[in-house]
Parts: C-alpha cells; sequence; structure tokens
C-alpha cells in the first residue's frame, strides 16, 4: 500500500494524498525482473475504475495495511496527506486498543468516552482490498447523550451502547487521555468537571506521557509511599532489524535491533564482534520470536475477515489451500512444526512454519509459498501430482506421516485419518456426524485405544463423484466415550456395564446415538421382552478390577471433542469452514481462489463470517430436512451438503500430544 505525496502529472485525476496499492504477487514479479523500478502500476481507491497507473516511485510513500486502513476513513485526499505527515496521531492511533479511555472531537465538543469497537463500518467495495478503520467510542459520564449512535452502524450492531452515547470517528479525531491518577493535582479550566477515571488494577492497558511524548504500557503494580501512589508499568520498545541470525555457536535465531531511543546495551555489538552498526545504547539482541499464535475469538475480525485474506491459490492449490487454512485458529496441529524430522524434510517443515502457518495467523499467506511447498513436497518424491491435483487426506498424510513422522492421531490402525464406512441396510436418513461415526464403529467393531488430540474423519463420500447423503448435520460436541476401549456405564441405571447388544443398536425405541451397555439386571429386564427375546447381547471385556469393586467406579466423565473445522468438495473445487468460537454463530468460510484478478491473472482469497451456519444448526432436523439447498442462506449449503472431512480437537489431550 502507498500513499501519493506529490500530485503526479498524470492522470490527472489523481492527487496527492490518495491510497493506492499493488498485489504482493505482482509487486514481487517486479522486483524480480527489476531491482530497482522507478515506477510501479498501482491501483488508486475510489477511482470507479479498474484501471492501474503507473505512478513514480519517488512521489509514493509505502503504508502498512494498518496505516492504509486508518488513513481511508479519511475522505480528503489532503486531510489524508496532512495526518500523515503530521505522524504522531496516526502511530498514536495505532497503539489504541478496546478499552482505551479517549478524546474525541464531535460536534465542535471534545468528549470523553471508552473505545468499544475498532474496525470497519462497511465491507471492502470490489475490487478495493480494504476499507477504512474507525472507532467506535462509548461516551461517559457528563458527556453521554452527546453522541449520535447507540454502537449500530446501517442496523449492524458494531457495539452495544445507550441511544445517543456512541461515536464512530476516524483517528484524526480521538486521541488517548492521561489517567487523572497519574496527573498532577492541578484544577483544569472547563465548563463541567471531568468524570473521574476508574481504578487502576494490575494488568490494565494505559497510555501515559514522558515530556510531550505519549506511551503506552500495562500496569505491572501499584505502590504507595509518603502518601503518593505510584504505578509500575511495563513499556513497548520500538526498534527496526537489522540483522537476523546466530550468535556464537548457539543455533537460536536471534534478531539484532537498532531502538529508537537509548534503551538498547551496545552500539552492533556482542562480545566484541561487530554484527551491525547503531549509535551507541540502542542495539538489542533478542530471540525470534519462532511462531505466532493461533488467531483468538477476539481477533478474528481484526486479522482474517476480508479480501486477500487466509492463503492466496495458486493452480489448481485448493486442496492444500483449505487443508492448511486449519492452522488458523487451532493450535492442536502445531507440534508437527516443531518436532524434530530427517535433515532432507527440514526445509519443508520451515517453510510450513514461516512462510505458511506464521504468516496465515497473521492474515495473509502468497501463492508463491504454497507452489514452493508444493514443489518441495515433488522434489522429494512424495508425489509427482501435488502441483497439480490431489486429495487434502493424502496430502495432510504425507506431511504428518512421511515428512514428519508424528505418531498416528487415531489409535484404531495406528491411521491420521477415519474414513466412515456404513452397512448397506442401515435406517439414516439425516444423519448427525456423531451418528456416522458409532454406525461406523459398530459395523466394523472397531474401539478407539485412547481419546484423539485430533480426529479427522472422511465422510462416505467418493470425491465429487458420489456422495451417500443429500446433507450431514455437523456434530459440535463428539461424544467418543462409548467409542473407548475402557469400562462403560449402563444407559438404563448408569451402573458399570457388562454387556452390549448390537441388535438394540438399531432398535428405534432407545436414543439414535450411543452404543447400547447394560449392566446384567438391566440387560436381563430389557431382553425378556418378546421383541428382543431373539437378540443376542455379548459380554463387554471389564477389567477384573472394576468387578471386584463392583458399582463403586461407575462415575465416569464423558470424553467429548469439538469441532473445529470443516472441508468440503463441490465440483472438484475445496474450501473450509471454520468454528472459531464458543458461540453458535461464530463461523467463517474460507476460499482461496474466491474471486480473480483478471489483469495479471492471481486468485484473490476471501475469508468472510458465515454466521447463518449457527442458525441453521439450532433448527430441528424436521426443518433442516425440509430445506432445499439452493434456498438456503449465504453459504450454508456447502457446509451441510457438501462436507468432505470434519476436523475435531480434544482441547485437554492436544496439551500432551
Amino acid at each position: 500500500y502507498f500513499i501519493i505525496i506529490e500530485t503526479p502529472k498524470y492522470p490527472g485525476n489523481i492527487k496527492a494524498g490518495r491510497i493506492c496499492y499493488i498485489s504482493e504477487y505482482r509487486y514481487t514479479s517486479m522486483l524480480q525482473r527489476c531491482d530497482s523500478p522507478t515506477k510501479l502500476p498501482v491501483y488508486p481507491f475510489n477511482l470507479r475504475t479498474s484501471l492501474n497507473y503507473e505512478i513514480d516511485l519517488n512521489i509514493m510513500m509505502a503504508l502498512s495495511a494498518e496505516e492504509a486502513e486508518l488513513l481511508l476513513a479519511l475522505s480528503e485526499d489532503a486531510e489524508r496527506l496532512k495526518w500523515f505527515r503530521e505522524g504522531a496521531a496516526l502511530q498514536t492511533a495505532r497503539g489504541l486498543t478496546k478499552g482505551s479511555t479517549v478524546i474525541v472531537q464531535e460536534g465542535g465538543e471534545e468528549l470523553r468516552g471508552i473505545i468499544r469497537y475498532i474496525g470497519r463500518l462497511t465491507k471492502p467495495k470490489s475490487p478495493y482490498p480494504l476499507s477504512g478503520t474507525f472507532f467506535g467510542i462509548e461516551l461517559q459520564g457528563a458527556d453521554k447523550g452527546k453522541g449520535n449512535t447507540d454502537g449500530s452502524f446501517q442496523h449492524e450492531t458494531l457495539f452495544s451502547c445507550s441511544k445517543d452515547c456512541g461515536v464512530f470517528a476516524p483517528f484524526s479525531r480521538v486521541r488517548p487521555v492521561v489517567p487523572s491518577s497519574l496527573s498532577p493535582s492541578v484544577p483544569e479550566p472547563s465548563h463541567h468537571p471531568l468524570p473521574q477515571t476508574e481504578e487502576l488494577n494490575v494488568g490494565d492497558r494505559v497510555t501515559y506521557f514522558i515530556s510531550n511524548t505519549c506511551r503506552h504500557g500495562m500496569v505491572l503494580g501499584l505502590e504507595e509511599e509518603d502518601g503518593k501512589h505510584f504505578v509500575c508499568i511495563s513499556t513497548n520498545a520500538y526498534g527496526i532489524i537489522r540483522w537476523i541470525g546466530t550468535l556464537t555457536d548457539s543455533r537460536i535465531i536471534m534478531a539484532g535491533l537498532e531502538l529508537e531511543e537509548e534503551r538498547g546495551v551496545s552500539d552492533g555489538t556482542f562480545k566484541d564482534k561487530r554484527i551491525f552498526t547503531c549509535p551507541p545504547k540502542r542495539a538489542l539482541f533478542v530471540k525470534k520470536l519462532e511462531t505466532v499464535p493461533p488467531i483468538t475469538t477476539e481477533q478474528v475480525n481484526q486479522i482474517l475477515i476480508g479480501r486477500m485474506k487466509g492463503i492466496q491459490g495458486h493452480c489448481n492449490s485448493c486442496y492444500m489451500d483449505a487443508a492448511l487454512f486449519l492452522f488458523s485458529c487451532s493450535s492442536v496441529l502445531d507440534s508437527m512444526l516443531f518436532k524434530s524430522t530427517a535433515p532432507q524434510d527440514t526445509p519443508i517443515q520451515n517453510t510450513l512454519l514461516h512462510d505458511i502457518v506464521n504468516p496465515l495467523r497473521k492474515g495473509f499467506v502468497e501463492g508463491r509459498h504454497i507452489m514452493k511447498l508444493r514443489q518441495q513436497l515433488q522434489k522429494h518424491g512424495y508425489s509427482h501430482s501435488f502441483t497439480t491435483e490431489e486429495k487434502p487426506e493424502e496430502f495432510l498424510i504425507v506431511i504428518m506421516h512421511h515428512i514428519l513422522a508424528l505418531d498416528p492421531l487415531l489409535k484404531v490402525q495406528d491411521s491420521y485419518c477415519y474414513q466412515i464406512f456404513l452397512d448397506q441396510n442401515h435406517s439414516l436418513v439425516l444423519p448427525t456426524v456423531q451418528q456416522l461415526l458409532e454406525h461406523s464403529f459398530h459395523s466394523s467393531g472397531l474401539k478407539l485405544a485412547e481419546v484423539p488430540s485430533c480426529l479427522i474423519l472422511q465422510m462416505p463420500r467418493f470425491g465429487k463423484k458420489f456422495k451417500m447423503f443429500d446433507k450431514i448435520v455437523p456434530s459440535l460436541e463428539l461424544d467418543v466415550t462409548d467409542l473407548l476401549s475402557e469400562p462403560q456405564q449402563c444407559i438404563l441405571c448408569g451402573h458399570l456395564a457388562e454387556e452390549q447388544c448390537a441388535d438394540c443398536f438399531k432398535d428405534p425405541l432407545f436414543s439414535q446415538t450411543g452404543f447400547k451397555v447394560f449392566c446384567k439386571e438391566c440387560s436381563s429386564k430389557v431382553h425378556c421382552h418378546p421383541q428382543r427375546r431373539s437378540h443376542q447381547p455379548a459380554a463387554l471385556d471389564v477389567p477384573k478390577g472394576y468387578l471386584d469393586h463392583g458399582k463403586s467406579h461407575t462415575q465416569m466423565t464423558r470424553d467429548k471433542l469439538e469441532l473445529f473445522a470443516v472441508l468440503c468438495i463441490e465440483t472438484s473445487h475445496y474450501v473450509s469452514f471454520i468454528k472459531y468460537g464458543p458461540n453458535s454463530k461464530d463461523w467463517i468460510f474460507f476460499d482461496s481462489m474466491a474471486d480473480r484478478q483478471e489483469i495479471d491473472g492471481f486468485n484473490i482469497p476471501e475469508v468472510q463470517n458465515c454466521p447463518e451456519v449457527g442458525v441453521y444448526l439450532e433448527m430441528s432436523p424436521a426443518e433442516l430436512a425440509n430445506q432445499v439447498p439452493r434456498d438456503m442462506k449465504g453459504v450454508a449449503k456447502r457446509l451441510f451438503c457438501d462436507a468432505y472431512m470434519y476436523l475435531y480437537q480434544s482441547t485437554s489431550m492436544c496439551l500432551y500430544r
């Protein structure tokens, strides 16, 4: 992203202050052809045209995506350029967080409030990848009622407050305030007293001043000395990375930073060895962060939603893109990124971690990194078709087994993925994933040796050619208690089960899920009924220790896995759904090839919220069965009708595996 700082001679409709952009793919391609281009073919925002213009590099300044979004909230080019050149307010705005106390200019007044929302008011208009970032502020104290919103914009609630107690404003009208507990006790001329700030607590994010410079930090401690209150604050130190590498004989990757202030330890030397050059006390050497944590529920909208988000597709890579997107909001498979591997496979592991997973958790992965991974896999002979077409389960198995040699996730047949097979005489019409898994285990006579940290299930379908069910209902929780080769509870009385009946499993009298296991007393009562006398219950293998203690061991906890991702396929194209939060509508949809840029032919990935999925999941089976797929809202049809793989995780077991 760039801002034009001087009006170009051509074209005449572009003024100084206009924000422009160029795709990273195209920019990288240009740099490969020419090390020092003098012009760039950029696309100006909000020109009502999809044409690009050759603009001199010497009249443009580079912006981060965050800076571009803040500046796009300003409607006039001249105002945008003014605030960019001023600089301090823009950088201060980047440090503001939800909960920060601020002063906002509204209606000619300066009003006090708390930031409740930071983000877009509207989605980016095609073909633009960004729109402006605004601050949603809830007014406080005597300033309540001087706003113009209740936290909603164009019928969408972005935060909640009382009527006319909210304001949406660009960063140019917002500035942080100094907490009164940190300010000198000097009367402030005002028509009304400012409300007192809330009491500070350890862990609070605060804004403070040193001289005339605004700083940000976190409260680490509160102390009282001679009747005065002191606050211990941790601060951020900002700097530029001047060097990355290893120091001495250590394999640890370090970064050499040149700090903005004299808060370092040297002038760029380490143990009398010159690493880089900077002024005295400005150099600091720190361990380079190896991995970026998964995106949290609160961060999804800010980091992941929008066009050119997620993983950019590259030449039939959608099967791989959809599978790798699973790393965005879950850490259940992170162990594969750090496990020791064979020397020849280390580059593949490094590509996964540094070029794909870490950038994904920051919002975007370029298509060239996906192609690099595919070429590495092909070069090492794992599959000659990974650069053309493949299935996601085969890709995951190659990564987890052949390259990283992970212990199997599923201890059924030392496998990583379980394919569901059903008997032809099943009676399922609109099955849940819970029912499908239980029927498959029942017909195959399988048991789990232990609770898996991650369970990958393939639905009973064969690619795009055949699927057994028109719709499958996702089970948000998967109860695997009955699937374990461990003692079970009688389904009637709760005592230790000693028998299991395969015929009762299909009996409609009982619940539609769960194996039918009984203690001997309940089994006798159930099978004395004329309709069940022909049943042949089988004895369960119960450890002797349990039998010796009789009924005292029957208070057993249920072992459950939670759904975190679904891969879907329709006409050879794979997409992903991610369940990223605890609420029923916390669903996002990812398509690595949602659109295509006609000019230079690159794919435009997109991640979008799909709360409609939660609405359908709350329907009764009868309501859901009556839904016509083509009439289902949003992308819900693709989840219910095109599901190919379901991925479940155990939040407790993944800590140990």
